[in-house]
């Protein structure tokens, strides 16, 4: 693999001593949030998108809409490596390809594609289905045949914990990493034993981990984490969540109050706004061209 390309920098976070922690975003700005408290890795949530779309995660927003807030994650992630979520592929082999080549194409370090069927649901929700096994190995081979060389990383995902087991997941994801995935993701896990069982069955395939539960903490340590190894843990709704939270605050003090006074301490200044969107460094340079075409 190349040196310097996204999936290059991704994959040498993961040999670090813990897994890469990936805080899930859905635009611009909460991108270069993340960037501000020292994120190394961003997960492009499709969830958290379809969310800030005003949409629940049904599958309801395809590659067009996806696309258009990876891109805005990946370029205000600058060198920091992005993980895409490209939900099923939207579609058939044809759709998995022309995702992967849309997602390479804008930079992503790694994408995750999973075995529920199109349009899917989210993973946490009750009633998810898979597809058969052949169908998934379909999707990969065709992700596999567009991915350029040098990336991005191929990560399968199968949500079969909650519709077969988690024997029968497992079962799965070692025919997906035949079949060319680079890491596994299985949906569902939520335990100690369940991640060990994991490793011990995907050896050596490195893991991604959804902390999903992170609001009451993860059942192992980082370091046991990386010790089974988990090479990236995923944060998808947590930031979304606390934004939720303070907008849902803010707008009731303003409606009540007619001002945002109660909230107050809670607000970001509005220079952490401006500087978080570089609005400093785009007037000077506006200004220096200004400048040097006056004579």
């Amino acid at each position: 693999m190349a040196q310097d390309t996204p999936a290059a920098r991704l994959a040498a976070l993961m040999s670090a001593a813990r897994p890469v922690l990936a805080p899930g975003v859905w635009d611009g700005l909460s991108a270069k949030v993340a960037l501000r408290a020292a994120a190394t890795a961003l997960h492009a949530s499709g969830g958290a998108i379809a969310r800030a779309a005003g949409q629940p995660d049904l599958g309801i927003i395809g590659l067009t809409e996806m696309s258009a807030r990876i891109a805005e994650i990946v370029e205000a992630a600058g060198a920091v490596p992005v993980i895409a979520d490209a939900d099923t592929g939207y579609g058939g082999p044809l759709n998995v390809a022309q995702t992967v080549r849309c997602l390479a194409r804008l930079g992503v370090a790694a994408l995750h594609l999973e075995d529920q069927p199109f349009p899917k649901r989210c993973g946490l929700l009750e009633g998810v289905q898979v597809v058969p096994r052949d169908d998934m190995l379909a999707r990969l081979r065709a992700a596999r045949a567009a991915c350029p060389a040098g990336g991005p990383l191929l990560i399968a995902r199968t949500d079969a914990v909650q519709a077969e087991g988690l024997e029968c997941a497992l079962d799965r994801m070692r025919a997906y990493l035949a079949g060319g995935a680079d890491i596994a993701f299985v949906e569902g896990l939520d335990d100690a034993d369940g991640i060990a069982r994991a490793s011990a069955a995907l050896a050596p395939a490195p893991l991604l981990f959804n902390a999903s539960m992170s609001a009451t903490g993860l059942p192992l340590s980082l370091q046991d984490l990386a010790a089974l190894r988990v090479g990236i843990v995923i944060y998808p709704g947590d930031a979304q969540r606390a934004a939720i939270a303070a907008m849902d605050r803010t707008f009731a003090a303003l409606l009540q109050a007619g001002d945002s006074r109660a909230v107050a301490r809670e607000l970001a200044p509005p220079a952490l706004r401006d500087e978080l969107v570089g609005t400093a460094a785009l007037m000077a340079a506006e200004a220096s061209w200004s400048r040097q075409g006056d004579g």
